[in-house]
């Protein structure tokens, strides 16, 4: 028998499979409107400001999930929490058209997707290039989007999962390492980081396991994990990229070139450099991956409901 909050995660994950994000007044957004707003008021450079901007805006959101949790039945709260903070089908269908408009030879239709995936400059992309960019954002985001905020909400209930979504979404804003973020923005990356500790180790191991469905082996990824993800600057994309590149069979990293500067990249994985036709079997596997992390979070909720 499933507990109120396992229920709720998989009532969650149905409705962003059939659904998507939230059309209108979605609630990430609104969040980014707020911090966007906060920002400009208190901004310094410095990390102390930054601190207490974090702590403002991630302490605020995790005290309205526990608010949540005592209004509303808790089937509905985790439930609609829970469609809130994931991104798993939007971001397959972004992967998906990214793909559609490369194999279609419309450029330009595919270098305006790629302000949707990742904040590289898409004016400096071949299609090999975005084929890449659109492989490493599916890999980190399947973890950040799917399986870190399931994992968080079959922890902590619906605190988790708006406090995760809180977390990462300030370092999508603030965390890169820019003049204006690079001291404001550290107490958000760094909180992030921590939050996507077990996550992300998590991702890389179900991206190794679903391997032989996109016609990888487990083996390989777990070595690309096992070789690479350390020369990755992010202590969890490296091992979701690289993991995800082994079970893919492909090379990710390298050059990397952002709106604030270029970053050199560590290789990861051992295949060829990716191709347009990498796109699909990416898409299939963030839907395995998403599945597979949807099982373990209602089996986690499940037994912690049991030992309480």
């Amino acid at each position: 028998m499933l507990g109120a909050r396992a229920c709720g995660l998989l009532v969650g994950v149905l409705a962003d499979a059939v659904f998507g994000d939230p059309h209108r007044f979605h609630p990430v957004a609104g969040f980014g409107s707020v911090a966007s707003a906060l920002e400009r008021r208190v901004y310094a450079d410095s990390r102390a400001a930054g601190v207490g901007y974090t702590a403002a805006l991630v302490g605020g959101t995790v005290a309205l999930g526990v608010a949540v949790e005592r209004l509303l039945p808790r089937v509905l709260g985790t439930a609609l929490a829970t469609w809130a903070v994931l991104g798993g089908t939007s971001l397959v269908r972004e992967v998906a058209a990214l793909g559609a408009s490369l194999e279609a030879g419309d450029a330009a239709a595919a270098r305006a997707r790629i302000p949707h995936l990742c904040a590289r400059d898409p004016e400096l992309l071949d299609p090999g290039g975005m084929a890449r960019a659109g492989l490493e954002s599916m890999a980190e985001n399947t973890s950040d989007a799917v399986v870190a905020p399931l994992f968080w909400g079959a922890v902590a209930g619906v605190p988790g999962l708006l406090g995760y979504r809180a977390v990462n979404t300030l370092d999508a804003m603030v965390g890169y390492r820019s003049p204006r973020h690079l001291r404001f923005g550290w107490a958000s990356a760094r909180l992030d980081d921590v939050a996507n500790l077990v996550p992300a180790r998590l991702a890389a191991a179900l991206f190794a396991l679903a391997a032989p469905a996109v016609g990888g082996r487990p083996r390989d990824a777990l070595a690309a994990w096992r070789r690479d993800a350390g020369g990755h600057p992010s202590p969890n994309a490296g091992p979701v990229e690289a993991s995800a590149a082994g079970a893919l069979g492909v090379r990710l990293g390298g050059r990397t070139e952002y709106a604030y500067g270029v970053e050199e990249r560590a290789v990861l994985g051992c295949g060829p450099a990716p191709v347009v036709a990498d796109l699909a079997r990416a898409t299939r596997l963030s839907r395995l991956v998403g599945v597979a992390s949807a099982v373990v979070a209602v089996g986690v909720a499940t037994g912690l409901a049991r030992r309480g």
